[in-house]
């Protein structure tokens, strides 16, 4: 890259990114980072360049479910900028301006998505579904990659467990599934089912599956509620179709 970049006088290089991974609940990768982008940072000036930007680029867990034990985010900031530093003293190279990407450690915490039961369905002996409305259009990533959540029954907080349930999307697809094999009280219709952690990725991912439009985001603060993104409607979703002209001529009378 620094070979090609030294080919270019049109471009300025300024810093290096790192990306490691995603959902990182161990402090050792980003202990070992320091080190690693400091080489990058010494490999730049045998090319000419003074790179003044390290961006560690992100990485951080968040906690999905009772399991999830991530480190916290002040921990996370210790960890990167000490080794960091350490690094760069070990390399004697003067500290770049460090830049971090939290991302989903704080937006995945600050929002929840809120379903509606409809019907249930059990299949004796091997499980219970509730339907909700929504599904894989609003949160992909079950269906993607597996990714588990926990559920609760916003209405009624205090209700103890009792059943296990599945709680299953509205688009016909076999894989619609949020949560498999959710302990829950036993639901009603009606019942408003909140799923934690939907701050990242789940709005930026979502879709229009089957012509579903997506839904509203509120943001709520002491009290206060806020409509922050419309929801869509249908009219929203035809708004672009077309037919050609031909197709479009009203019917003649014979």
């Amino acid at each position: 890259m620094f070979e090609f970049l030294a080919t270019q006088p049109q471009l300025q290089c300024l810093g290096v990114h790192a990306h490691i991974g995603s959902q990182i609940f161990e402090l050792n990768p980003h202990t070992d980072l320091g080190g690693v982008m400091a080489q990058w940072l010494i490999t730049a000036q045998r090319y000419g360049f003074t790179l003044t930007e390290l961006d560690v680029g992100g990485g951080l867990g968040i906690r999905y479910t009772e399991s999830d034990d991530p480190p916290s985010i002040e921990t996370w900031v210790k960890t990167v900028c000490d080794s960091v530093v350490a690094a760069c003293e070990a390399q004697h190279i003067p500290l770049p301006r460090l830049l971090c990407e939290p991302g989903r450690s704080l937006i995945g915490p600050a929002c929840v998505t809120a379903y509606r039961v409809g019907s249930q369905k059990e299949v004796p002996g091997i499980r219970t579904y509730a339907a909700v409305d929504g599904g894989m259009s609003d949160n992909p990533r079950p269906i993607t990659y597996q990714s588990v959540y926990r559920a609760l029954v916003a209405n009624r907080m205090s209700a103890p467990l009792a059943e296990t349930i599945t709680l299953a999307g509205k688009h016909c697809e076999s894989g619609d599934i949020l949560i498999k094999d959710a302990p829950l009280p036993a639901l009603r219709t009606d019942d408003v089912i909140t799923i934690a952690a939907t701050g990242a990725y789940n709005y930026s991912m979502a879709s229009n599956y089957n012509r579903v439009p997506r839904p509203a985001a509120v943001l709520v603060k002491d009290g206060e509620a806020h409509l922050i993104i419309r929801r869509e409607t249908l009219q929203d979703l035809l708004r672009q179709d077309c037919l050609p002209e031909t197709l479009s001529r009203p019917l003649e009378s014979t």
